[in-house]
């Protein structure tokens, strides 16, 4: 089976988190061969791998958003039907539009996006929206933001489709548009993996970007719901990692019968057998991320300075890459302004040789899924400290059923105050936070193990194959 996986952000060209779940996961269907259609903001990270690519990944198809500012321009004027501009006008107003009919337009007849972003039939359909729903708001206003939100998606409907069996978005957004079109191009089926509900993720962060000017934040909170409807309507299975963000997904419009989800798994034989720290008169404690705003490396720091007053012999380790580094920098600025001696940023690592030096780790994010860091601590039998975003009150506390018990502690995100108090019982409570880590370990044994998380998306494969024998057959 050829197994096209659309990836948006992330593998191969940053570590950890869903690239590092992606490279696993390939190396784990060595029977399939795979395809990599990425999706990346820059071009100048084009070819910049951070994963030696396994043996079965065939090809990688790169798309970088911002060549489409540099696409030519043709113009050769196309005459549009008038379902067409219907499509169009539901593009353009963040609606419900037909993808196959702007599939057709864009990609079969290579209609030129930017001559369309210039045309007459565009400024009638802006100009007609400007006066219904923006009749306060500067026309300029209204044009840069549509063409900045338009230009980028028929950009990407262009690009060559490379040719599978499967489509597989591990997102919607942009990768969940492609796999429709995946399908569409080669009449395959298509399906949806979301690790984070990608459509609630973009809508944090219009909520605080800076840079959209406020009357048009609701505009583009709904750009992003219309490309995950678009995702959602044409998949065969849209997956989550737990059961909330499956009921999320229906509450947006996603069919409840398509909705599965598959927990992720860990290798737990690495992890299982790494020794315990020896006793040195510290605890140690280890944050593994990505060094990025949603990670919250800030509130972490400043809930460890709280913590130094309370507990001197305590240090941390801030191990990942620099995601973001202008970010990165502001937290070794923080770090030093706080006078934080005791903590270190010593970068990627090697997760299994580092973990033998924590008593205990922590999480402080604003968002997540279901966290591999979370599930590697545990398997090593670290307790953890998490925020209480994705699933992450589910792994401590454990799921329907699992009456394990504690396997460490979870507090509000951004709570500087709680998250020193659970370090803190943490560090002063050395027998309880042994069992906590009992407790986590049996759990990925139970419940977490990578097997089991692969031969789930084989049976996933499977299910939706069948499915499309059946809807070609009716």
């Amino acid at each position: 089976m050829r197994i096209c996986v659309i990836l948006e952000g992330c593998y191969p060209y940053v570590t950890g988190g869903v690239s590092s779940w992606m490279h696993q996961y390939i190396q784990a269907m060595p029977q399939h061969e795979f395809v990599l259609w990425t999706i990346g903001a820059n071009s100048r990270d084009r070819g910049k791998f951070k994963y030696e690519l396994p043996e079965n990944v065939a090809e990688v198809k790169e798309i970088f958003l911002n060549d489409a500012l540099t696409m030519a321009f043709h113009k050769k004027r196309y005459k549009f039907s008038d379902e067409e501009t219907a499509q169009l006008r539901a593009l353009i107003e963040c609606g419900n539009p037909n993808w196959d009919t702007l599939f057709h337009i864009y990609h079969d007849n290579h209609v030129s996006p930017i001559a369309f972003l210039m045309s007459e039939d565009f400024l009638e359909i802006l100009t007609n929206i400007c006066r219904e729903d923006y009749p306060y708001t500067a026309f300029s206003d209204l044009f840069h933001t549509v063409r900045s939100m338009m230009l980028p998606v028929l950009y990407a409907i262009q690009s060559e489709v490379p040719k599978a069996d499967v489509y597989h978005a591990i997102a919607t957004g942009y990768a969940g548009i492609l796999a429709r079109l995946g399908a569409y191009v080669y009449r395959a089926p298509f399906l949806v993996t979301e690790h984070g509900i990608y459509t609630r993720e973009r809508e944090e962060e219009i909520i605080r970007a800076k840079w959209v000017v406020p009357a048009f934040k609701r505009m583009w909170v709904r750009f992003f719901y219309m490309l995950s409807m678009g995702a959602y309507d044409k998949a065969l299975m849209v997956t989550s990692l737990f059961e909330r963000a499956s009921q999320l997904q229906v509450s947006m419009g996603c069919g409840a019968d398509k909705c599965r989800y598959i927990v992720n798994g860990v290798h737990y034989d690495r992890f299982c057998s790494i020794p315990y720290k020896k006793p040195d008169g510290w605890t140690d404690i280890g944050a593994v991320l990505r060094i990025a705003p949603i990670k919250d490396v800030k509130t972490l720091l400043y809930a460890f300075a709280e913590l130094k007053r309370r507990v001197p012999n305590v240090r941390l380790h801030v191990c990942g890459p620099e995601d973001d580094e202008e970010y990165a920098k502001e937290c070794y600025d923080l770090a030093a302004q706080l006078k934080l001696q005791d903590v270190e940023f010593p970068g990627t690592v090697n997760v299994l040789e580092k973990m033998q030096e924590f008593d205990f780790t922590i999480l402080t994010s604003l968002s997540e899924g279901q966290p591999l860091s979370v599930l590697e601590s545990f398997a090593a039998g670290r307790p953890c400290v998490t925020t209480d975003v994705g699933c992450c009150k589910e792994l401590i506390g454990g799921m329907t059923g699992d009456t394990l018990g504690r396997a460490g502690l979870c507090v509000p995100p951004m709570h500087r105050e709680a998250i020193a108090g659970a370090m803190e019982y943490l560090c002063t409570h050395p027998e309880e936070r042994f069992q906590m880590g009992q407790i986590g370990k049996e759990r990925v044994r139970k419940y977490y193990l990578h097997g089991d998380m692969i031969q789930n998306y084989l049976d996933a494969y499977e299910e939706v194959f069948a499915k499309w024998r059946a809807l070609g057959s009716a």
